[in-house]
């Protein structure tokens, strides 16, 4: 069985593709709603360091309180960053997803397929209709 984590947003259309590639493998994951069960502050700092980004490249602009809480600072340390998202899990952009083989921000959605340890079982489309994997399970590579 593998285990696969999902930190989703259902309103998040990035985030519903996501999921649904996830079980397009046949694979059904671990689902957090991230909204209502944040990471522990531990937690979102490992996964930060694990997918190679840095706080503030995980951090989410569109929709939430960061122009607010002059987020756009460059100056502010990572520790300020991580405390904001701690304080406003909004901040953390999605999804983030968690596989034996890495984790990985899944933006666009079909990025979860680098880190997804198992095949596609068929043919998958997103929500907008661009077609992302063919009927025998591969990847599309757009042009």
């Amino acid at each position: 069985m593998i285990e696969i984590i999902i930190y989703h947003n259902p309103e998040c259309g990035t985030s519903r593709n996501t999921l649904a590639l996830i079980r397009n493998a046949g694979v059904e994951p671990h689902v957090i709603e991230y909204l209502k069960t944040p990471p522990a502050r531990g937690l979102l700092i490992d996964m930060i360091d694990r997918a190679g980004l840095t706080p503030r490249a995980l951090l989410r602009e569109k929709g939430t309180p960061y122009a607010d809480l002059g987020l756009g600072d460059e100056a502010l340390p990572d520790e300020a960053i991580i405390d904001a998202m701690m304080a406003h899990p909004i901040l953390i952009n999605r999804p983030l997803v968690v596989t034996p083989l890495g984790v990985k921000l899944c933006r666009p959605s079909e990025a979860v397929l680098d880190i997804m340890p198992a095949q596609q079982l068929g043919a998958f489309a997103k929500e907008d209709g661009e077609q992302v994997i063919d009927a025998a399970g591969r990847r599309i590579q757009s042009t």
